[in-house]
């Protein structure tokens, strides 16, 4: 029986290998090339990915190499979408092409176009659509759904538009005058991994070192620095929901964006042109060139913003900007009781306590601390900076409000302005306080989420990590 199991594995494995040569013989000479220019290598949780030249030769090295996340990523939320909906994957595509995939401009569309053939060219075919339709995730489900969704699958759940925490400060609040910035990501444990660290060099414009998804041109979690000297994070503006069918995808400003800015008023102009109101962040951006940082609030018809060259910005997901808070949100400002509030007040209080003293180890300190401003006290939930709803019987996050919700931390990165220098940042993949997450476990004590089961992955403990544009194996 143990020879008969041997044979199988060994032929298993020979076919697999043969595969592979075909798949990579089948490649044109102009794609070998391509691919050598390219580096994947895995490092402490994190997927690294190198790619550079044309839109197409970029497009191409990230789907050949990423083929197996990127088909994944897309089971999984055809699963989930299928789930919560009762609607089928292939009629979401169908609306975001007819909606978004005519705005997205021409070089986006091109190494979108990259990652499709990309994607062939490795046995896993899809289409410019779905990977359309994958990019635009956050502003598809959060914002443009929630406007539809009741006069087609009204019970379906609202998706939650909370998630993140980041501080940007400079000048006197740190510790040798310039920028340090960090970012978490607040995220539902059972949607793809945001695991790649994407490092873009390309034909035109500045490269970019950022947190990505598999098969997104963009980041979605969005923290990057870029050789321009930019640095930049984002939290979700809560309870946010205006939005413009006509206007040009988040995804593909943001891109455009961090591509070709070279100061934060560039930046800022690129992503307040054509906005639609989806996926509408406050951005905490740097420029290490001139010291400042800044805060854009985009909404659809407001925008706040503010500049400063000694101070700090915070983002915990609740509009600063009056109008925006007012007129474009449903918000809860004052309700303790609410993480983005809590998280506010957390923020504000490490501010003060670290004034002149803030610096990359008290920035990974901020963001796996426990403390609840809600109940005065340290542990683990849905209110802390290090969030961890999955543990928390009383959320009351909008979206999110059930208890042991399957949410939380999925990270934490930081960079100060001579690592911005050097294009490199450190990040951590999992929880930034070391709780591990076991899916297998969750769901034996939680059945209630049993649908989950084959979606939601393990994060086990992994330290903190360099990581910087151009590296090698």
């Amino acid at each position: 029986m143990k020879k008969k199991l041997l044979i199988l594995l060994l032929s298993a494995f020979i076919c697999s290998t043969l595969v592979s040569a075909q798949t990579a013989n089948q490649l044109t000479n102009e794609q070998k090339v391509w691919i050598t220019k390219a580096n994947r290598h895995e490092k402490n949780g994190w997927i690294y990915l190198h790619i550079e030249g044309s839109p197409q030769e970029r497009g191409f090295q990230h789907g050949y190499l990423l083929a197996k996340e990127i088909k994944e990523s897309i089971r999984v939320l055809n699963e989930v979408w299928r789930y919560q909906t009762a609607l089928d994957w292939p009629w979401l595509v169908q609306k975001s092409a007819r909606m978004f995939t005519p705005k997205v401009d021409d070089e986006n569309i091109a190494e979108i176009d990259g990652i499709v053939e990309g994607m062939k060219a490795a046995g896993n075919p899809t289409s410019l659509d779905e990977m359309v339709t994958w990019n635009s995730l956050m502003e598809l489900l959060g914002y443009w759904w929630p406007s539809v969704k009741d006069t087609v699958s009204p019970n379906s759940p609202d998706p939650a538009k909370q998630g993140c925490s980041s501080f940007i400060a400079t000048g006197k609040m740190t510790d040798d005058g310039g920028i340090v910035l960090g970012h978490n990501t607040h995220f539902v444990y059972f949607l793809p991994l945001c695991n790649i660290i994407l490092d873009i060099l390309p034909q035109k414009g500045h490269r970019i070192l950022m947190q990505s998804f598999a098969g997104f041109i963009h980041s979605g979690t969005d923290f990057f620095v870029t050789s321009a000297g930019l640095v930049g994070s984002e939290t979700t503006i809560g309870g946010f929901y205006p939005f413009d069918e006509k206007g040009v995808p988040e995804f593909s400003r943001m891109r455009h964006a961090t591509q070709y800015a070279s100061t934060i008023d560039e930046w800022c102009e690129i992503m307040k042109k054509g906005n639609n109101g989806g996926y509408a962040n406050a951005w905490l951006i740097g420029d290490i060139n001139t010291n400042e940082i800044a805060r854009l609030e985009l909404g659809l018809k407001y925008t706040g913003f503010e500049k400063k060259k000694d101070g700090y910005f915070v983002g915990s997901n609740i509009a600063e900007d009056l109008n925006i808070l007012r007129f474009e949100t449903r918000a809860r400002e004052t309700d303790i009781r609410e993480s983005s509030i809590a998280r506010r007040v957390r923020w504000k209080q490490l501010m003060k306590e670290n004034a002149g003293k803030i610096n990359l180890e008290r920035a990974k300190e901020f963001e796996a601390d426990h403390f609840d401003t809600y109940l005065n006290t340290s542990k683990p939930g849905s209110r802390t900076l290090c969030a961890h709803y999955d543990l928390d019987p009383h959320s009351q996050t909008p979206g999110w409000a059930e208890p042991f919700y399957p949410a939380g931390i999925l990270d934490g990165k930081v960079i100060d302005s001579k690592m911005a220098k050097q294009m490199s940042f450190i990040s951590k993949w999992g929880s930034a306080c070391d709780l591990p997450f076991d899916a297998k476990a969750f769901l034996e004590a939680h059945p209630q989420y049993e649908w989950m089961t084959g979606l939601i992955k393990d994060r086990p403990t992994q330290p903190w990590t360099m990581f910087k544009a151009g590296e090698m194996k």
